[in-house]
């Protein structure tokens, strides 16, 4: 008998699907966003796919694995863009979706199970006492909390806010260890970074605590421009109005607003460039006094004076930004995929006016306006008219040259992805929490490969995508 088969055994009575075809889909994310990933992950697959009803049937499935030297691979949603909960080496997918109980609602902050949706988070807090998240991917109607924690880094209000990383935007987690007898751990403070995007590979999170603002109607607005540098500057003085309340503002360069917004597209002209915004009830007279005294941008759209069947057939402004634009471009052009790209504060207009200038439409502009180690800025997730890998290298290499460091989507592994370095906090403690290693094998290399080589800028590939 196999080493699976035993633990089918082992664990019965628990919810285990190893139909290969649901295995396999259930094992995949958005890696395909990547032409690079598609080639190399296209055939992961895990061996099971587990999905716990509450705490005690994961400790149930991690003590089994454990003692059988089985990977565990969590999974939330499958949101995710660059293979962060892909099975690399087999083993059990570690399913999430029926862990959503809410248990808490207070003032300021809301806890939930790991597998709670985002969307339905809100849906509960606003109907308590008009309360919402500080921030959630565009995948807000699908993605799991504890996946936005473990694998985002910021996302629609990180205008407001900042990013995951910044003390505060997270309170507390409560996180299992990998052993013969898993620890609860309840995690806060500095503690959150040993277990914050890292793909859960040192810990399994199942339950978060986290902050709440004032929940609004907010207001999708479509402001045109006949050129991406007027809406790139528009939105980069919007970001700093300090009284002028947004959730989210996002320019994107002429043609993808007409190509990729479908729906959109009886307000858009093929040649322009839209900043698409999420707009306060309240502050929408002051953001019409600014769009008329800025002068160069034309409203478009707005949803508080759209008709009830566009307000009904209609996306909102948060599905067209952030990766949701990628997403649309891709259902319009598979060929296509896009970077992620910090413009430093305080160059940053002049950094995008750079880069726009430097690769025009082979790298159609795509913007992000954030709020970066306490300073606005913006984040860039272009679109690429991918040719071949060594030329979206050189582009990416063209980019760190010029002063944009990239956090790039076509790695799966933590340190790839940006940081090109050892997070040894998060090595730490994955020595501690997954002592054999069977946490997501494959995504942290300073464990899998300590003496790799960073500065080298060749593809890690893990070995057990080898295995037959």
């Amino acid at each position: 008998m196999s080493a699976i088969d035993t633990l089918r055994t082992d664990l019965d009575g628990l919810q285990i699907e190893d139909n290969p075809l649901i295995v396999k889909q259930k094992s995949r994310d958005f890696f395909w966003y990547s032409p690079v990933l598609k080639e190399k992950l296209d055939d992961v697959t895990a061996d099971l796919v587990i999905t716990p009803r509450s705490e005690e049937e994961i400790i149930r499935v991690l003590k089994a694995c454990f003692a059988a030297e089985i990977p565990v691979t969590t999974r939330g949603a499958g949101t995710g863009n660059y293979g962060q909960a892909m099975p690399l080496s087999g083993g059990v997918v570690l399913s999430l979706a029926e862990m959503t109980a809410i248990k808490a609602i207070k003032a300021g902050s809301v806890v939930a199970e790991a597998g709670a949706i985002m969307s339905e988070i809100d849906i509960a807090t606003k109907a308590h006492s008009n309360q919402e998240l500080r921030m959630h991917p565009s995948t807000y109607r699908t993605a799991t909390i504890g996946g936005f924690i473990a694998g985002g880094s910021g996302g629609v209000g990180s205008i407001n806010w900042g990013g995951l990383r910044d003390l505060g935007n997270v309170i507390r987690l409560r996180v299992l260890t990998m052993e013969a007898e898993p620890q609860v751990l309840e995690m806060t403070g500095d503690d959150l970074q040993k277990v914050m995007h890292a793909y859960g590979t040192n810990g399994i999170i199942t339950e978060v605590e986290m902050p709440l603002t004032a929940g609004y109607d907010w207001v999708d607005v479509l402001v045109g421009f006949d050129d991406f540098m007027d809406a790139a500057a528009f939105s980069n003085e919007l970001a700093n109005l300090d009284g002028l309340l947004l959730k989210n503002i996002a320019p994107i360069a002429a043609p993808l607003p007409h190509d990729y917004f479908l729906r959109h597209q009886k307000f858009i002209r093929k040649d322009q460039s839209v900043a698409a915004l999420m707009v306060a009830p309240f502050a929408m007279d002051a953001f019409d006094a600014f769009a008329r005294r800025h002068g160069k941008g034309e409203v478009l759209y707005r949803s508080d004076k759209a008709t009830d069947d566009d307000r009904k057939r209609l996306p909102p402004a948060y599905e067209l930004s952030w990766n949701h634009t990628t997403l649309r471009g891709l259902r319009v052009d598979p060929t296509i995929t896009y970077l992620q790209v910090l413009y430093p504060f305080p160059d940053q207009v002049d950094l995008v006016r750079k880069m726009h200038e430097m690769f025009g439409d082979e790298v159609p502009g795509h913007l992000e306006f954030v709020r970066f180690d306490g300073n606005i800025t913006c984040f860039g997730l272009p679109i690429v008219r991918y040719s071949t890998e060594e030329r979206l290298n050189e582009i990416i290499r063209l980019h760190e040259e010029n002063g944009c460091p990239i956090f790039n989507p076509h790695r799966y592994t933590l340190e790839e992805g940006g940081m090109k370095q050892t997070d040894e906090v998060q090595l730490a403690f994955k020595k501690r929490a997954d002592p054999k290693g069977l946490l997501n094998p494959g995504k942290m290399i300073a464990w899998e490969h300590p003496e790799y080589d960073f500065s080298s800028h060749h593809f890690y590939l893990f070995p057990g995508l080898q295995r037959s």
